[in-house]
Order: C-alpha cells, then sequence, then structure tokens
C-alpha cells in the first residue's frame, strides 16, 4: 500500500493534480511537512503515541480526522478527499461530512474476503468497510475480481465502483542480466525460487516451503523477501522455520529483510520463478513487478492475480492448496528452458500495459467528474 500511494502521488503530480497525502506521526523527529516534489506532500499528524501498534490504531481514527480537518481548514482548499485503507475510509467519511467533499475510498483488502479464506478480521471493521462503501462517491477496485467481491460481499453500488489497476516503474522493474543480478546478491547458479511480499498466514507461505520439498531438483533454493507482519508476523516467521525442519529443506531455505523497493528488481531478475500462493489478494503488485523483470509467476488462483497472470502463457496460476500442484508448474518451468524464456518475454510484454501515469490518468478524470456532482449522502 505504501508503494501505491507513492507511485500513485508522485504520477498525479506530475500530472498537474497537486496532492497532499495525511499520515499519523510515527516518529517523533518527523517534520509536519515534506516535500517530496512538486505538488506532492507528505504531512504527519498527530494522533497517538508514536509507537503505537497496528491493532490500536482504530482508537485514534477521530484524533487523526481532527488532525486532518485542523489543517485541511488552515490550508488552501481541497477538491475531493481519497481514502487508502479502511482506517482512512473510517476518517475520510467524517471529512467528507464536514467539508462537503467527495469522497473515493479503496481498501486494498476486504475484510470479507479475508474471512472466506480463513483470515477473519474484528466485526468492527467489517462493519466500518460497510459503511464507508454505503457513503463512497466512488469506490476503487484494483481490478474486476475485487470489483465483484464488492457488490457481492458489501451491496457496493456497481455505478460507483470505478476499476483503476495500479502500475509498474518500468526503469526500475524490467528485464535484466541474471548472472549480474545473482553475482550481486551473492548467489550461485542453483534454481532459485522466490517470494515477496510481508511473512504473515494469509501470504501461504507455508505452501511455497512444501512445495519446495516437493520438487525433484534437491539443489532448489527458495528465498523469502520481507519481513514479519503484525501480530502474527513472528509467530509465522517461526512456523515456517519449524515446517522447513520438519521437511528437511532448512539449509535450502533463506529469510531476507525487508529491502528498499527498487532494490527487489535485482532479487526478481536473480529468480527462475516467483511464487505468490496468497489465499486472498486484491491485486498482487510483486506479480507485476516480477512480470516486468521477466521473471514468470506460479500463483494462486485468486484476486487481481487472475488478471496479472495469463496461465500457461506468463506463468501458471493454481487453484486448489495443494503444493503438489504448485510443485508440478515450478518443475515444468526449471526444466524446459524454452517455456521459461517464452513465459518470461510474455510476461515483460503484458507487464507494459501497466504504467502508473494510465493509473494517474484514470484517477484524475474521476477526480474532476466527481467535483461536478452534489456528494453521495449517506445511506
Amino acid at each position: 500500500m505504501n508503494v501505491y500511494i507513492r507511485e500513485l502521488v508522485s504520477s498525479l503530480a506530475q500530472a498537474g493534480v497537486e496532492a497532499d497525502v495525511y499520515v499519523r506521526r510515527w516518529h517523533d523527529e518527523l517534520p509536519e511537512v515534506v516535500e517530496v516534489e512538486p505538488g506532492f506532500r507528505v504531512i504527519h499528524i498527530e494522533a497517538g503515541p508514536v509507537d503505537l501498534a497496528k491493532e490500536d490504531l482504530p482508537a485514534i481514527v477521530d484524533d487523526f480526522a481532527d488532525g486532518v480537518l485542523a489543517h485541511l481548514r488552515s490550508d488552501k482548499p481541497v477538491d475531493a478527499l481519497h481514502a487508502n485503507y479502511w482506517l482512512s475510509g473510517v476518517a475520510g467519511h467524517r471529512i467528507k461530512h464536514e467539508l462537503d467533499l467527495p469522497l473515493v475510498s479503496v481498501f486494498h483488502t476486504l475484510a470479507r474476503v479475508k474471512a472466506e479464506t480463513g483470515d477473519p478480521e474484528p466485526q468492527h471493521r467489517i462493519d466500518a468497510e460497510a459503511y464507508v462503501i454505503r457513503c463512497s462517491d466512488a469506490i476503487v477496485a484494483n481490478a474486476a475480481v475485487e470489483a465483484s467481491q464488492l457488490e457481492d460481499l458489501y451491496g457496493a453500488d456497481a455505478d460507483r465502483i470505478e476499476v483503476v489497476p495500479p502500475g509498474v516503474v518500468h526503469a526500475y522493474f524490467s528485464p535484466g542480466d541474471r548472472q549480474g543480478a545473482r553475482d550481486a546478491l551473492e548467489l550461485g547458479d542453483e534454481p532459485i525460487l522466490l517470494f515477496v511480499g510481508r511473512v504473515q498466514p494469509l501470504k501461504g507461505i507455508d505452501i511455497a516451503v512444501q512445495a519446495l520439498a516437493e520438487l525433484d531438483r534437491t539443489d532448489a533454493r527458495l528465498l523469502i523477501v520481507g519481513g514479519a507482519s503484525g501480530t502474527e508476523g513472528e509467530a509465522e516467521v517461526a512456523r515456517l522455520s519449524a515446517l522447513a525442519v520438519e521437511l528437511g529443506v532448512a539449509d535450502r531455505i533463506e529469510f531476507v529483510a525487508p529491502q528498499p523497493h527498487h532494490l527487489l528488481s535485482t532479487y526478481y531478475r536473480a529468480a527462475d520463478l516467483l511464487v505468490l500462493p496468497s489465499r486472498s489478494e486484491s491485486f498482487g503488485l510483486v506479480a507485476l513487478e516480477a512480470a516486468a523483470c521477466g521473471t514468470p509467476v506460479v500463483a494462486a488462483a485468486v484476486g487481481g492475480l487472475r488478471t496479472l497472470v495469463d496461465h500457461g502463457k506468463t506463468g501458471f496460476l493454481v487453484d486448489s492448496r495443494n503444493p503438489s500442484h504448485f510443485a508440478t508448474y515450478i518443475s515444468q518451468i526449471l526444466a524446459d528452458t524454452s517455456m521459461a524464456v517464452e513465459l518470461s518475454a510474455n510476461a515483460v510484454a503484458l507487464a507494459q500495459n501497466y504504467t502508473w501515469s494510465s493509473t494517474a490518468a484514470r484517477l484524475r478524470r474521476l477526480y474532476v467528474d466527481l467535483t461536478t456532482k452534489a456528494p453521495v449522502n449517506c445511506v
């Protein structure tokens, strides 16, 4: 979500849309305003202790909204609000009515979707999402699948849903020399499977570990790039480590700390393929970044991944939670060089359709359209 917001707002600014990003102050030494680039400011709002845990954030949403309102009233006028994630949606809903502004909401993850795949969220989050959806002037879905979920699970008005996929920075994420990338990461010539993302249960990394154990290539390695996330993150790292020991593959798995975003391209280029066995995924930005680098993707057939992976052409979609099915597709890519080359070329071609400038252009038109209408009333 941080990548989404940063790249989207940068592209909006370059398209002539001035945008301020309001975030909670998370460190004592942060300045009130950071000028990122012309037309793009980050404004830090005091709301609760700087080290407040994620699960405690709902309690300070009103404080955050108070701070945003105070800054908006003292600064230049704005034309629209754009809320990312359900917590910002709650704050945005209140601000919408106090300032009579249109509200655009994008959720990134949906509680009712997560519940369907075994990752339940508190009822207060479900209720808040439903409330924000009913009162949003527009709801941005990252993919058609998410649009359907908004309608089916939340009763969202289809006329207010806009499918606007994210983009990828092709200056960073593009094909490159695999050997050079491996040299930079001090990797050998063994098969490299890659996972990129937060380490938490909903990412299904245990499927990747089990798939590694089922391969007939005992030299294959799995790199898990990303850190523990959320209240269950550390426990998930411990669980995955224990599973790897149990399956006899602990010496072929490496946990890599979170990396600066632009450096992920080196990992994508070094890998033979990306494994993404998420239980749910509204879009799956890492799958798009991997494709842009020419790295085939073996992914769960969920959410936006169904759009990003063209089965049999840019990678493979697995419509089950069976590690053996993931291992079968992984083995095909590792065993067939000509197939891997074709998947790589097709993946690059698919990724060319996704740019942040296109995303920004579509949202700019949406903002303009909303400012010509009266804001939606809550129903």
